[in-house]
């Protein structure tokens, strides 16, 4: 019986006394498999006689299994599989070959620099397994947060009422005529109903859902996907009736982090669209700091005022401000820098990538320690995962887990148009778009309109966080009265109030009203009109309201008068700290809301 011949194999054949040619040609060897047979120079001999023995220290050969024989660029194309995409770069591609093949040496020790000792495929299994519970955990502790406040917040008795909210957008939308049209203006399952129940019931389902997330990982099944696409829709839904108190970049950040979750398996494009996503994080932030003109930021100033005049500094943050100006000042240019330089890094290969994700994530901790930003600086060293690879990672993970995790090299050549490449696409363009507007560049009326539609769906967003420092703070008091004349302060939780309260830590909780009352100082109560919401429901008693302080001074019968003064808060010193217990001192600015009362018969809820 005849033994059936294998089908002839192309060979490729490199300098087998290149170090440079060696450590390249057994990474593709790891793309290529057994598809194509590798040989070194030395050991063909007189094999192959239509190749001159001087073109194998010029360049690899490619010996098709008709004989024909392809060199150079063309031959590493071809052997990858991407001889169209050749055609196309075919001049610059030789050119760039012919460049490297005369610096070999060069290159070599370089190509250990920036891959180490071997270069391998990139694998995404691990990174994902790691940042999928990540991800698990920052939207229990997101919903966990919100299920405390909701009810004071946008409950019927709450500051600004859900219910109310999206009555006011149903008849906006009936006045242009479409109903259906409010399911795209405001993407809410509380649309079908609002009530306090609905709310705090979402909530705890969000913390359910990711719990179970957590637990059972993401393999690629179609339960797991269905928890990662349920997370987004009911963040999102909360975020869109939010108006103010759900506004932050850190709730579009969870939304976008979460959207791109929803296609993590074997597609390698997503994680690719993270690492676009952490660019244009922490670019875009370094990019506003400059194009806002703000003269702290241009003059190295801007942590001489920082640290007192963020929304809820930490304790640390009291020692920090008191660090030498030539610190701050430094430390004000690293910012710069590792905002705007380093994420660049973040296409370069893997070892300035990994540089680049260690300085990242050590600015995120640096924050995280001096103010408190929630679960942000969590989702953004999250989302930091992705500038490594398996490689770096995949120790972390138990065994067990390295085994099920869904290997995203697999399917790497498939020519199909998939719902993954579809999205990585749409986020890419999206995301391009942003970086124009943002940069202030021009971009055609088209695009811009496409930008505006997917607006609501928070899939891409705009990012840069203190774009202007503020170099004062103004803390708005809240007092009632039962006669007009005798004023007692309410107590936030968090927020500056007494003076000899040290800053206290949140995060990853947010006090959401407590960080509104930061924005509100900014301005007046005229265009917050959410302030004036709430001096209401302190006039009423609300138990949901007062239940989001620290101390309500008025705990039997609500006060008859509300009014707020504002106050210029700053961090006090040592010898002042010594004396007097103190963290901040504190000097009147004047009145920000006038003594406020209800009308007699007011009804509840009546503004």
């Amino acid at each position: 019986m005849l033994e059936e011949m294998s089908e002839p194999r192309p060979v490729l054949i490199y300098d087998g006394k290149c170090g440079f040619c060696r450590m390249w040609l057994d990474y593709w060897k790891q793309l290529t498999g057994e598809r194509i047979e590798y040989l070194a120079s030395q050991d063909v001999g007189p094999r192959f006689p239509q190749i001159p023995t001087e073109a194998y220290v010029q360049s690899v050969q490619l010996v098709r299994p008709d004989g024909s024989v392809a060199g150079g660029a063309r031959a590493v194309f071809e052997s990858l599989e991407k001889l169209s995409l050749y055609r196309w770069v075919a001049g610059p591609s030789e050119l760039c070959y012919r460049f490297i093949a005369r610096r070999r040496n060069f290159f070599y020790h370089l190509t250990r620099l920036m891959f180490g000792a071997r270069i391998e495929p990139a694998r995404f299994a691990a990174a994902q397994w790691l940042f999928l519970r990540a991800l698990a955990l920052i939207y229990a502790l997101a919903f966990a947060s919100l299920a405390g406040q909701v009810v004071g917040l946008f409950g019927s008795n709450g500051i600004s009422p859900a219910v109310i909210y999206l009555e006011s957008i149903a008849k906006s939308v009936a006045a242009n005529g479409g109903g259906a049209i409010r399911f795209l203006a405001v993407p809410s399952i509380f649309w079908l109903g609002a009530d306090d129940t609905a709310l705090q019931g979402m909530c705890l389902m969000g913390v359910v859902l990711a719990i179970i997330l957590l637990v059972t990982g993401f393999q690629g099944g179609r339960f797991q996907r269905l928890v990662v696409i349920l997370l987004f829709c009911l963040y999102l839904s909360f975020s869109a009736i939010g108006q103010e108190f759900l506004s932050f970049q850190w709730d579009s950040l969870l939304l976008e982090a979460g959207f791109l979750a929803i296609f993590l398996g074997r597609n390698r494009a997503i994680p690719w669209m993270f690492r676009w996503l952490v660019f244009r994080l922490f670019f875009l932030s370094g990019a506003v700091k400059l194009l806002s003109g703000d003269s702290t930021w241009r003059n190295l100033t801007a942590l001489d005022f920082h640290y007192h005049t963020q929304p809820l500094p930490t304790v640390l943050a009291w020692y920090a401000e008191k660090l030498p100006s030539s610190l701050q000042r430094a430390s004000t240019l690293a910012v710069i820098v590792v905002e705007l330089a380093i994420p660049f890094l973040i296409f370069f290969p893997r070892r300035m990538r990994m540089f680049a994700a260690s300085c990242l994530i050590g600015l995120q901790v640096l924050i995280l320690l001096s103010g408190n930003y929630t679960f942000f600086n969590l989702l953004a060293i999250a989302l930091c995962i992705f500038l490594f690879d398996d490689r770096a990672v995949g120790r972390w993970m138990p065994q067990g887990a390295r085994l099920t995790a869904i290997e995203p090299g697999v399917d790497v050549r498939r020519r199909r148009v998939s719902a993954p490449l579809i999205a990585a696409a749409t986020i890419l363009t999206l995301g391009l778009i942003r970086l124009a507007q943002t940069l202030l560049v021009s971009v055609p009326a088209p695009l811009a309109v496409a930008v505006r539609y997917t607006a609501p769906l928070q899939i891409v967003n705009t990012y840069g966080l203190f774009a202007v420092m503020t170099t004062t703070r103004n803390e708005i008091i809240v007092e009632g009265s039962a006669d007009g004349l005798a004023w007692q302060a309410y107590e936030f939780r968090y927020k500056p109030g007494a003076l000899g309260r040290a800053p206290r830590w949140a995060a990853p909780h947010q006090p959401r009203l407590d960080w509104q009352m930061w924005f509100a100082a900014l301005g007046n109560y005229q265009s917050n009109p959410w302030f004036a919401n709430m001096a209401v429901r302190l006039l009423e008693g609300s138990p949901t309201v007062t239940g989001l302080l620290a101390y309500n001074p008025f705990p039997g019968q609500p006060p008859r008068y509300v009014r707020a003064m504002v106050y210029e808060y700053k961090f006090s010193d040592f010898a002042t700290r010594r004396r007097t217990g103190e963290w901040w001192t504190r000097e009147p600015k004047g009145q920000y809301l006038p003594a406020v009362a209800l009308r007699p018969g007011q009804d509840e809820g009546e503004r």
